[in-house]
């Protein structure tokens, strides 16, 4: 017979908020993971989509709003789930508490980073999609594809170039070109 292993003890929300300020980190099933800062290229990519994403809604005068990490979506509480997903769509004000989002985003993109290609594919593509995120993408510079999950409509993992114009399906008329974006990217 072995001997029992003490089982880790979960970080909670309030330790959550006691982290200095400038601390990048994730919280999954009560487990912490800390990230590393972003590159250049994970800059670039985010400041585009942010803008192209906020012009949209505010030329279409949306109750939608737009958020970019470091900013807290709080996606379960006990265990904690707390993630800081690199761009977000959230439509729902009443998620909103003035500190972060209380439940799923309508839309996320993760910008993929070398230290964490498994974090974006596997463990958030399995949060996002049980917790309610209506579409997920997956941008890789490195690979220089982008996934989609449409998580509502069953397509899941359906890939594209970034040479390529993808449809963000949470909305009936919103484009993006890509390769507009990789002309910007030191590769």
């Amino acid at each position: 017979m072995s001997a029992s292993q003490p089982k880790p003890e979960l970080f909670t929300l309030e330790q959550y908020e006691l982290l200095p300020e400038d601390t990048r980190a994730e919280v999954f099933d009560g487990q912490i993971y800390y990230m590393a800062g972003p590159s250049q290229d994970h800059q670039t990519i985010s400041i585009e989509l942010s803008t192209i994403l906020h012009m949209y809604i505010k030329s279409k005068k949306s109750s939608c709003r737009v958020f970019h990490a470091p900013f807290d979506v709080k996606l379960n509480d006990n265990p904690l789930t707390m993630v800081q997903p690199d761009l977000m769509i959230i439509c729902d004000k009443n998620k909103l508490d003035g500190k972060r989002c209380n439940g799923a985003p309508d839309f996320i993109i993760e910008i993929v980073s070398p230290g964490n290609t498994m974090d974006d594919y596997i463990r958030k593509l399995y949060y996002y999609k049980n917790a309610g995120v209506r579409e997920y993408w997956i941008v890789d510079p490195r690979r220089k594809i982008v996934t989609v999950n449409h998580f509502e409509s069953g397509n899941v993992n359906v890939q594209y170039s970034f040479d390529s114009t993808i449809k963000v399906n949470i909305y009936d008329d919103l484009l993006i070109n890509f390769s507009d974006i990789s002309e910007l990217l030191n590769m």
